[in-house]
């Protein structure tokens, strides 16, 4: 299992019908042979995780990817406040492999589909 750079891009959706480069996330997590985040390994480099949203024209927010119960995870902007946090929609049952898609509700309460356009190791993540 190694570290890995993940990019999310907008998918097609109402407002953006071919989705957009623009809209999205970067963020790093360990991942598993199988492109699954392995929550045993994110304990060990949780402060690793850290998450980019680049929105158009709006200023980048930073944070880390966290995990809450045994299947929720999410992108925390700032840890003393909850109302910022962005549930992914089932990412425990979702692959992060090329082409694929997964869900994010974010700030606005809005669930947006994403698209994995990009994976790149980033190092060995402890065991």
């Amino acid at each position: 299992m190694s570290l890995t750079h993940i990019r999310l891009e907008l998918g097609r959706m109402e407002g953006f019908p071919n989705g957009s480069a623009g809209h999205g996330y970067e963020f790093v997590a360990p991942l598993t042979k199988d492109g699954f985040i392995d929550s045993k390994a994110w304990r060990s480099c949780k402060e690793e995780c850290w998450v980019r949203r680049f929105w158009g024209d709006e200023p980048d927010e930073h944070g880390l990817l966290k995990h809450r119960g045994q299947h929720s995870w999410y992108f925390d902007y700032n840890k003393r406040d909850t109302s910022d946090d962005e549930p992914f929609f089932k990412l425990d049952k979702h692959r992060l492999v090329k082409d694929t898609y997964v869900s994010v509700r974010e700030h606005d309460d809005v669930q947006r589909p994403f698209k994995v356009v990009a994976l790149e190791p980033v190092r060995d993540a402890a065991a």
